[in-house]
């Protein structure tokens, strides 16, 4: 076999590199280094299959088309059984009862509604979920009463939720977040007087393991109906209400593999409750919620650092209470939620979607399946792993 050592090649006009066509075999022992920039750097007229190294994300990643746009390549996820998938675990309807026991599950990584993956243990909305990459938990929430019970399910497969232990009181309006070992459920209310029952209270469990959640530590503040995000290291808890239904627009932080109190992270930009949180290893972005009223608004902050959320873009329409957790290292869905129609509002089962590496508006992905509103929900390849 001939050889050829060549540094550099150019095409005949010495203005780009020259087309290789056919079969090309590559056997050097050392590497190859492909084409790489930050994500504004990325291609005006990418063409599907065009591959790069992203230095934002620290990942390769290729061109799926316009409708897909650009997909990160995962290498350390061989529990994710072909893709990314995303749970949407109970919520509510209208009408009475309204708490649901359904599982939709989503294939993050295309677009398309909600099928069917099983049935939670109790009937429920208003609930927090987190996951690892291979467990999907739910816990509490709130259906002719307030529960405390923890669900789980394996993710890669379809079937109904299990029995994973008890929270030490029935709530409900919690949100939760994760990294690959830890859930930690946020504060909620337990319903009783005076002024709901609305705690600071932070628990957490070991999602490989079943059993009760342990205590973590303290919120900055007595609040519900907040939106969480994670790192692999830290979780963010934004927004949320105090127990005289004062709307908060602080972030608070802590890191997930320690106990302790949380602390000042920044502001979010605007007072909100009921919005929806997803994240990848990178970035946090908030969604929608309540200000009072009812916004289509996304923001997003850096997980590393300290400091105020900065404008992502819009949803396709004003949504609180919708779905959060499901997430890609490239994309994030926000599920369901109310609408502000006339004269009450009005529930929806629009998915949406963003990449989470850019910003701009949210497209339409797909639909629930049942229309719904408060709606847990969480992911095998979300930003904490």
């Amino acid at each position: 076999m001939s050889q050829i050592n060549v540094r550099n090649l150019s095409n005949e006009n010495e203005d780009g590199a020259p087309d290789i066509v056919g079969v090309s075999t590559f056997s050097a022992t050392s590497y190859f280094v492909p084409p790489k920039g930050t994500t504004a750097q990325r291609p005006t007229n990418p063409q599907p299959g065009d591959l790069r190294f992203n230095t934002d994300t620290a990942s390769l990643e290729y061109f799926r088309g316009d409708t897909l746009n650009w997909s990160q390549i995962e290498m350390t996820s061989p529990d994710l059984n072909g893709g990314a998938r995303g749970l949407a675990m109970g919520g509510e309807i209208a009408g009475s009862p309204y708490g649901q026991l359904q599982i939709d599950y989503f294939n993050i990584s295309t677009l398309g509604n909600g099928q069917d993956f099983g049935d939670l243990t109790v009937a429920r909305g208003t609930a927090g979920a987190c996951a690892s990459r291979t467990r999907g938990l739910c816990m509490s929430g709130y259906q002719g009463g307030y529960h405390n019970v923890i669900d789980y399910v394996t993710i890669s497969s379809t079937g109904n939720a299990e029995d994973f232990g008890d929270l030490p009181v029935a709530v409900q309006g919690v949100d939760a977040l994760s990294n690959s070992i830890r859930a930690v459920m946020t504060s909620g209310s337990e319903g009783t007087a005076p002024a709901y029952g609305i705690t600071n209270v932070l628990s957490y469990v070991t999602i490989a393991t079943t059993g009760n959640t342990q205590d973590f530590g303290d919120q900055q503040r007595n609040s519900s109906y907040s939106g969480t995000c994670s790192s692999s290291t830290r979780g963010l808890i934004v927004g949320g209400y105090d127990p005289y239904n004062t709307i908060a627009n602080t972030i608070d932080y802590i890191t997930i593999a320690t106990t302790g109190n949380a602390a000042n992270f920044g502001d979010i930009g605007g007072v909100r409750v009921n919005c929806m949180g997803i994240s990848n290893s990178t970035r946090g972005v908030v969604a929608g919620g309540t200000s009072p009223t009812i916004l289509n608004n996304i923001a997003y902050v850096t997980i590393a650092t300290l400091g105020n959320g900065v404008e992502f873009g819009d949803l396709t329409s004003e949504r609180s209470m919708g779905g959060s957790g499901m997430a890609s290292p490239t994309r994030g869905l926000f599920q369901g939620g109310n609408y502000p129609a006339s004269p009450v509002w009005t529930k929806v089962a629009t998915v949406d979607y963003i990449e989470i590496a850019t910003v701009g508006n949210s497209k339409d992905f797909g639909d629930l399946s049942v229309v719904m509103s408060a709606i847990p929900g969480c992911s095998n390849a979300h930003g904490g792993l």
